[in-house]
């Protein structure tokens, strides 16, 4: 892996900015990859390469930056818990970490560096400086990564019976009577449909 300096210089280039969460992120993607065996995650590791991220802030986008994991790769998948955490995969070992930054670290930043009025330089400074084990927490997991879960190609493809759209991969509901919907259908979607849209 390349130093952190340079590291942190695609995180800025690839979320348009630097802050204390590209930084926290980035020292995450680099333990949880070391933990797991994962020398180079965007260059010869990238096909063992799979990372959760728990969060939807600074923090996730340099995890994919550090890793080379990305949504569209199915190497990148979100669970959304809003916790500062990711977990590690390396597939070829089946070996896994889950990485959680401790609450403990931002008053870590302003406990060392108080006299530093800007809150965001202090958090820089300690998440700069600090030991990992100041910073994260390490557990060792288990990972069952199913077929429908792995990149490559989708394995299935079923059309909801409702809306008729596309549903790729066993993300389909098969009801009591048998027909197939999609959870959008069958549980709610994010949106409401807008019967007359004024354009």
């Amino acid at each position: 892996m390349e130093p952190l300096e340079e590291i942190l210089t695609e995180c800025e280039r690839l979320h348009g900015h630097m802050c204390a969460g590209q930084l926290l992120g980035a020292r995450m993607a680099l333990l949880g990859c070391r933990l797991v065996g994962l020398e180079d995650p965007r260059g010869k590791d990238r096909r063992k390469t799979i990372v959760w991220v728990e969060i939807d802030r600074c923090m996730a986008d340099a995890v994919g930056a550090v890793t080379g994991v990305r949504l569209g790769k199915r190497t990148l998948k979100y669970v959304d818990y809003g916790k500062v955490a990711a977990t590690f995969l390396n597939t070829e070992t089946n070996k896994a970490v889950r990485v959680v930054a401790l609450e403990s670290s931002r008053a870590l930043a302003d406990e060392r560096f108080a006299s530093i009025e800007n809150k965001r330089e202090r958090q820089f400074r300690a998440y700069t400086e600090a030991t990992d084990q100041e910073l994260f927490k390490i557990e060792d997991v288990l990972l069952e990564l199913s077929e429908m879960d792995a990149p490559g190609s989708p394995r299935s493809r079923v059309i909801c019976e409702n809306c008729g759209e596309g549903v790729n991969d066993g993300r389909e509901v098969v009801r009591l009577d048998a027909s197939v919907v999609c959870r959008g259908c069958e549980r709610g979607t994010y949106y409401k449909k807008v019967d007359n849209p004024q354009t």
